[in-house]
């Protein structure tokens, strides 16, 4: 398994009237949630594309225990727990500044070749970095 944690600040252009979070502004919550796993590993996304990948979403699930506010801190804890083959699946949670989870949720990401535009399996230079950091569940 891989594990990171990212924390932000929830801004005020993120809010709806009654200062929740919009729930459309959870998907590039998660999304900082996979930039930074993947450099914490030692490849940025930027990286990976520049080396001819792209990582197309293909599921997204999430689930609102509670709602976050204007200027919460909020830490996105990110999960690989399987190794990938032509898929990549996260796991999420997000904790609000009582370390309280209001939010699970899980995207399925698939390796695209962005010459051939063709599925392709999760290139060996960033498998390698995965299995690197790879720890056991607890």
């Amino acid at each position: 398994m891989i594990h990171t944690i990212h924390s932000l600040r929830v801004r005020y252009g993120e809010t709806d009237p009654m200062k929740y979070v919009y729930y459309g502004n959870y998907a590039e919550y998660l999304e900082m949630g996979r930039v930074e796993l993947f450099r914490s590993i030692g490849m940025s996304y930027n990286e990976i594309e520049n080396q001819g990948i792209w990582l197309p979403v293909s599921e997204y699930k999430i689930k609102y225990l509670r709602p976050a506010f204007y200027d919460e801190q909020l830490e996105i804890h990110t999960y690989v727990k399987k190794i990938p083959g032509v898929r990549i699946e996260f796991e999420y949670e997000i904790f609000n500044e009582e370390n309280i989870k209001i939010t699970e949720a899980s995207t399925t990401l698939f390796f695209l070749d962005a010459k051939t535009n063709k599925v392709v399996k999760c290139p060996d230079y960033l498998m390698e970095l995965i299995k690197e950091n790879w720890k056991e569940e607890k």
